[in-house]
């Protein structure tokens, strides 16, 4: 997996401004981290299922969560951030 740009939803936008400041700033390491490597064991890259079919997410810390698409040609949309339970019943 390639990551040329990451662009931001509005919801994402929202969801980060709720996120207390311990998760803020885990979640700008997790994204150094993913611009970096992707694939890197730490960021427990998963695809989601069912509803959410053809997302994906990354893990910021044990229960926060980013959801994202990717786009042709490497490009990244990140969707939302959260707790674990965010997508659960969707």
């Amino acid at each position: 997996m390639i990551v040329r740009s990451i662009y931001y939803e509005p919801g994402f936008l929202k969801d980060w401004k709720k996120l207390e400041r311990r998760f803020r700033e885990a979640a700008v390491k997790a994204e150094k981290q993913f611009r970096q490597n992707p694939l890197h064991p730490s960021l427990r890259l998963h695809a989601l299922q069912g509803k959410l079919l053809g997302l994906w997410f990354v893990s910021v810390t044990f229960d926060v969560r980013i959801i994202f698409k990717r786009m042709d040609g490497g490009d990244i949309v990140f969707l939302s951030i959260g707790r674990h339970e965010m997508y659960r019943g969707k």
